[in-house]
């Protein structure tokens, strides 16, 4: 049986103006590197080539990559056969992404899955927020809604299924686990994973024209617990636009 890293990348047509390469089943973070590192080969090289300037998007997922291009101007056979041959080259992301230290606030109305949770597992409040607040989290992809962010590195033992009922509505910001996974809800919504606490960091902002998510793929997550009064001033300065996203980057990240 091959190993992870030794996978052969599958291609798959999706509909007549898509690639998706597929590099494995699993998701674990030796997988997602592969993924995000041949992501970052073809955005070095797309001004470059006149083979992808047909290419719309780049969207990498947990174990696959799906590459957009318009038909109309695309020799998609001839794109199909670079990418997998770009595929099994190796490309692995050597990047280390962005740390960031984000906080947030398990007060009782924020985390009402707090209890069930730690019950569950039987271990105390306090102890499920120690050994979140001690876990790095990999952001391996971003989707569902725009700025949501799958996130690995949950403890084994912080591991729960979606609720049986998912809430009709979500509050956003809420800090949620569900499997191995953890992420934000950036907006209200429909959802069914357990809600552990809220942060008052927006994730999604469009006067970021650049990048109105504020994490992307292969960032690196850190939670720091902040109380109830911290995060109302928090939130207040949110909404003024005077809490700037660099306040949350580790210090070695920032430019």
């Amino acid at each position: 049986m091959e190993t992870l890293d030794k996978q052969v990348p599958r291609l798959l047509a999706l509909g007549d103006a898509a690639w998706t390469l597929e590099f494995g089943n699993d998701i674990s973070a030796a997988l997602n590197a592969r993924v995000t590192g041949v992501a970052d080969r073809i955005n070095q090289v797309r001004q470059q080539l006149p083979l992808l300037a047909s290419v719309t998007d780049v969207v990498p997922t947990y174990r696959s990559l799906t590459v957009h291009f318009d038909p109309r101007d695309a020799h998609a056979d001839d794109l199909g056969t670079w990418l997998l041959a770009l595929g099994k080259e190796g490309h692995t992301d050597e990047r280390k992404g962005r740390q960031w230290r984000l906080p947030v606030c398990f007060d009782k109305d924020f985390a009402p899955d707090l209890p069930t949770l730690a019950a569950a597992k039987g271990l105390s409040e306090d102890q499920v927020i120690e050994r979140l607040l001690a876990a790095e989290f990999r952001v391996y992809m971003i989707g569902f809604l725009p700025g949501f962010p799958y996130m690995g590195g949950l403890p084994a033992e912080l591991s729960m299924p979606r609720l049986a009922s998912p809430r009709q509505r979500v509050p956003k910001n809420s800090i949620a686990v569900a499997g191995a996974m953890c992420s934000v809800y950036p907006w209200e919504s429909p959802g069914g994973w357990n809600l552990l606490g809220r942060t008052p960091v927006p994730l999604f902002d469009l006067q970021h024209a650049e990048q109105p998510a504020m994490l992307a793929a292969g960032d690196r997550v850190r939670w720091y617990a902040v109380p109830r009064d911290a995060y109302d001033h928090l939130l207040a300065l949110s909404q003024t636009e005077a809490l700037a996203r660099d306040t949350f980057l580790h210090s070695e990240t920032k430019a």
